[in-house]
């Protein structure tokens, strides 16, 4: 086997040519394409001595797609990109442009250079190895990862499934990504899906939701007979919760600028779109009772807790309800006494480094995932799928032209969409099945379209919201706590114990708490450390508010709060001696008592977006995955315009396509 070519520097050049636009009589480009960007400027009619918006990064490109004119005279082939760019405000938009491929006298040898450039540049944005002088053909791209959608439709303000439909979807299929969906209907459904799951049909599980659904995709995973092999399964996490912790350190591991709300969405959706992997590690927890459960977050004990639940009744308000249960917390603030003991890291934990770029794809899962063999699906209770639905073609004029132009198809035919691609202009478009499906993979299964709009929930199902005094289920998994003498026993020597009146205990694993809460500013996804942070009593409310404002940037260590302590630890026991109090595991209340946890590194994988990405890491050999944005796999249509999306429902009939 060859060697992989040496990496190139981030301004080598890797392509370039001469490009028209769409329609053909406006200007001329010259595109230039790099590792980290491509190169945009305009020669006719006039070349730009400073050209506007000539720089495109790819770390907001989702995708690419070749196009061609359903008029017989045209022989040009046409190449368009979707980016997602900051405006002025800081807020993304998106963003399409269309180059035409008109250099060669016939379509066939336009449609290769057009093919040759989006080839390229998909295999950049997967982290995939150009031929240092082959040829660029479509046959360099794998198929797509197959991926697993779970759609929590009360996360956040209700808004889920509606920020899904909007931005999520149309984003990961501009990308040629494929998907399945799922909405929940209860608590702990998601666990009860992965736990039936045949994992083989998939490559990547996707929560879009806050971290509650993650916490049950993950324990579900682990609860599976075949655990060992099943927490290889890469999951990722699209932030649309009130509680976007692992989102938000997936984002500022992704090298991008603090985000909340629509941003953070957005931005772990592009590291999904990418790919990508890394371990995440993993805690699990034993609690007073003997039960087990594993973290990926957080567990606490005190004021964090008490606001975490309390603020449960204020739902509707998103993640503004925090805000609320602080100043009510603030209020009436408790102390409460116990006993902390840990086992401290043998290895004090770095410094973070700050990330200027995109990580680059470690994952098997995106990079060479192995083709799926022909299987019966198992039957899922609802879903809903990227199918090709052929739509109404409107046609479309050019401002001050009294024809119309000629309507953009994909190569090769296909369903088409109208949509708002740049300009009142635009022709529709569709991603090219060479790119998204190529040859050999499994076409889409048949399904009923219903109407527009979030799936509508049976009156069986008896859906209801998540109560605040929900409890988390315990885990049966097989994985033994090797560093924990079982609860209530002595412990090791080696152990450091803390004892007093405590206002708040917290455990956590990533850095940040919540989607702008960085906790733990040093910690790392697979550091294999679980970070200890408590606040003694005789605190005074406007010290405790400050350590929570300062915490927005990470600087709450700087202040040199006397009160405030820190330990970076392999293993704990946290012993409650105040008989009433809350204690909260992922943000989800657990029976209240003496608890121990350890951490076991590497024992999940995520993907940037996602919460981890909210986009998506993929998957490490003999490590879990976790992505912040998610797995994809897409072979049909893309979305142009949000009023012509269409869903497709499947029952419980096994009538999932590949």
């Amino acid at each position: 086997m060859a060697p992989p070519p040496p990496p190139l520097a981030a301004s080598t050049p890797l392509l370039h040519g001469e490009f028209g636009s769409y329609p053909a009589r406006g200007p001329r480009f010259a595109l230039t394409l790099t590792s980290q960007a491509l190169h945009i400027q305009r020669l006719r009619p006039k070349p730009e001595a400073r050209p506007r918006g000539g720089l495109v990064p790819l770390a907001e490109v989702s995708g690419c797609c070749t196009l061609r004119s359903r008029s017989p005279s045209d022989s040009a082939a046409y190449f368009c990109i979707y980016t997602y760019p900051r405006g002025r405000r800081g807020s993304r938009r998106r963003t399409t442009r269309t180059f035409r491929t008109d250099g060669a006298a016939t379509y066939e040898e336009n449609r290769a250079e057009a093919q040759r450039w989006a080839t390229a540049l998909t295999c950049l944005l997967r982290g995939l190895p150009l031929p240092g002088d082959g040829e660029i053909t479509p046959d360099l791209l794998p198929r797509p990862p197959r991926l697993l959608l779970l759609v929590n439709p009360f996360g956040g303000r209700g808004l889920a499934w509606q920020w899904c439909k909007n931005y999520v979807l149309p984003m990961i299929s501009e990308a040629g990504l494929s998907f399945n969906l799922i909405q929940t209907e209860r608590q702990n459904h998601a666990r009860e899906l992965v736990q039936g799951l045949s994992l083989s049909e998939w490559d990547g599980i996707v929560t879009v939701s806050g971290d509650g659904l993650l916490h049950e995709v993950l324990n579900g995973l682990l609860d599976r007979p075949d655990w060992k092999e099943a927490v290889k399964m890469p999951v990722g996490v699209l932030p649309c919760g009130s509680g976007n912790a692992l989102a938000g350190a997936v984002n500022q591991h992704g090298g991008f600028e603090p985000a909340l709300g629509l941003d953070l969405l957005l931005n772990c959706s592009l590291l999904l779109c990418r790919g990508g992997g890394h371990p995440l590690d993993l805690l699990s927890v034993t609690l007073a009772s003997g039960s087990r459960c594993f973290s990926f977050l957080s567990v606490a004990w005190g004021f964090v807790s008490d606001v975490d639940i309390q603020s449960e009744r204020f739902r509707a308000l998103g993640s503004a309800r925090f805000t609320l249960g602080t100043v009510l917390g603030l209020a009436t603030l408790h102390t409460y006494r116990g006993r902390l003991s840990y086992l401290p890291a043998t290895v004090e934990p770095a410094s973070p480094t700050p990330a200027h770029s995109l990580p680059r794809a470690k994952s098997e899962l995106t990079l060479t995932p192995d083709p799926a063999p022909p299987m019966a699906h198992s039957p899922l209770h609802r879903s809903v799928s990227d199918l090709p639905l052929p739509l109404p073609q409107p046609a479309l004029a050019s401002p001050g032209s009294p024809e119309p132009l000629p309507i953009l198809s994909l190569n090769g035919g296909g369903p088409e969409l109208a949509g708002d691609w740049g300009g009142a202009g635009d022709a529709p478009l569709s991603p090219d099945p060479l790119l998204s499906s190529p040859p050999g993979s499994p076409k889409a299964g048949l399904h009923s379209p219903v109407a527009e709009g979030a799936p509508v929930i049976p009156p069986s199902s008896g859906l209801p919201p998540p109560t605040p005094d929900a409890r988390v289920a315990a885990s049966t998994c097989g994985l033994p706590d090797h560093l924990l003498p079982p609860l209530g026993t002595p412990l090791p020597p080696d152990w450091v114990t803390l004892e007093g009146d405590f206002v708040l205990m917290l455990a956590i694993s990533p850095s940040h708490l919540g989607a702008d809460m960085v906790a733990a500013p040093h910690a790392r996804f697979d550091d294999g450390l679980v970070h200890l942070c408590w606040v003694r009593s005789g605190i005074s409310r406007a010290a405790l508010l400050r350590l929570f404002l300062a915490m927005e940037r990470g600087s709450q260590f700087s202040l040199g709060c006397p009160q405030l302590g820190y330990a970076a630890a392999r293993a704990f026991r946290l012993e409650p001696l105040t008989p009433r109090g809350v204690l909260t595991v992922d943000g989800e209340q657990v029976e209240y008592g003496p608890l121990q946890a350890q951490m076991h590194p590497g024992l999940g994988l995520k993907t940037p977006a996602l919460p981890a990405a909210p986009a998506l890491y993929g998957r490490q050999p003999g490590a879990p995955v976790c992505q912040g944005a998610a797995l994809l796999f897409h072979n049909s249509w893309l979305w142009g315009s949000q009023d012509l999306f269409r869903i497709v429902l499947t029952e419980a009939v096994g009538g999932w396509g590949p």
